[in-house]
């Protein structure tokens, strides 16, 4: 199929509809708007559903129903909107049912910028909500991968009966760039047997997020944790440049590990042999592959768009078998890719200097950094998609 040149935004959008929603319901919020404005054309023109709610509380709630019938829905926003669906989401994951989210973060905290931003890392990839369970978490790093990925979450979700999230910041929203769309996909003949669509001539259905006794509510939460565990043996993807003879590894997601891409193919051509993981489920997190590199790497530079949240997940999967550092912008600031080739090299010379690799000056935390030079721009995206990993395939 022939590419064509689409923003981000209205690629995921259409990438969702090509992947069979059936339903939307939304609210506008920016760096996501265009994504609502996509399917707000493009729904009615099929014969689907869309409809802008009266707020992010009400459209996760909309959602919730819709997925209780059957019904391929989701919903799209930007990071305080999220926030203001935190309950619905926790109320889903305790139903069994499937749902995709699209989440455009923004700068933050508070109301924040509309300029890009990483730090919802906490908010949906630890919880997403409260209660004992967790989403699967996609980071696309180019317009490509988004529609991909979109695409994913939609098998994914109905495939665990869970919540699945597509996680980028705002520079892929906005971004135009080439892409291949998918072909559009059928929608399913029938609604599946356990959805709430009337008991007439068959045994009743009941969809509930409650459970009154903690006996009961401890079975479920037992249930959510095979289902977890099931999703970590099975979904586990990151992709990877120049990883295999590196001896420095550079961490990153979304367009900060677009961006320390283009850094370690700079300190390649210094001599330096770093090497880039770019986790592509951050949920679950590729932590046995990190775990691998920890066993011939001299060091660890985490790359984000937030003060380190990630940084916490590679430490854990590192171990302590080697010095992990940290590199972050904050507020929607986009790091350069001679910032980040400024912390591998000081990253290099520490960990050649000493063989307990002692931590480089702290500011932001023991072992980080974050600067905040003037001026910001992107880095190139050329090559950035490397090897995939899946844990089924290794």
């Amino acid at each position: 199929m022939a590419k064509q040149l689409m923003k981000g935004n209205e690629a995921i959008a259409e990438a969702a509809i090509r992947a069979g929603v059936e339903a939307y319901f939304g609210y506008p919020i920016t760096p996501q708007t265009e994504l609502l404005e996509y399917m707000a054309r493009r729904m009615p023109e099929i014969g689907r559903v869309f409809l802008q709610a009266e707020s992010e509380v009400a459209a996760i709630n909309m959602v919730y129903g819709a997925a209780c019938a059957g019904r391929r829905a989701m919903t799209s926003s930007s990071s305080p909107g999220i926030s203001l669906m935190q309950e619905g989401l926790s109320y889903i994951a305790a139903s069994d049912v499937p749902v995709v989210i699209v989440d455009v973060m923004r700068g933050g905290p508070g109301l924040g910028t509309i300029a890009p931003g990483q730090s919802d890392y906490y908010q949906m990839v630890k919880m997403a909500g409260h209660g004992d369970y967790r989403p699967i978490v996609l980071a696309p790093a180019t317009v490509q991968e988004a529609v991909d990925l979109t695409v994913l979450a939609f098998d994914l979700a109905w495939k665990y009966r869970t919540i699945c999230t597509v996680l980028l910041d705002g520079v892929l929203g906005q971004m135009m760039e080439p892409v291949e769309l998918p072909p559009m996909q059928p929608l399913p003949s029938k609604p599946p047997e356990w959805a709430v669509t009337g008991a007439l001539g068959r045994p009743k259905n009941a969809i509930y997020s409650f459970r009154l006794q903690a006996e009961e509510l401890e079975k479920l939460n037992q249930r959510l944790q095979l289902k977890i565990g099931e999703v970590a043996a099975r979904e586990v993807r990151s992709k990877e440049y120049l990883a295999d003879d590196a001896d420095l590894i550079v961490v990153g997601f979304g367009t900060a590990g677009r961006v320390a891409h283009s850094a370690v193919k700079a300190a390649r051509e210094k001599g330096i042999r770093a090497g880039l993981l770019r986790p592509i489920t951050l949920s679950p997190f590729p932590a046995q592959r990190l775990a691998q590199l920890a066993g011939q790497a001299r060091g660890f530079l985490v790359v984000e768009m937030n003060a380190g949240q990630m940084l916490d997940d590679v430490r854990l999967a590192v171990g302590g078998r080697a010095p992990v550092q940290f590199y972050g912008r904050m507020g929607g600031m986009v790091p350069m890719t001679d910032e980040v080739l400024g912390a591998i090299e000081e990253l290099n010379l520490a960990t050649a200097l000493s063989a307990t690799a002692a931590p480089l000056p702290s500011r932001g935390g023991e072992g980080s950094f974050v600067r905040q030079p003037a001026g910001v721009r992107m880095a190139s995206g050329e090559d950035c998609n490397g090897e995939v990993r899946n844990r089924d395939e290794r």
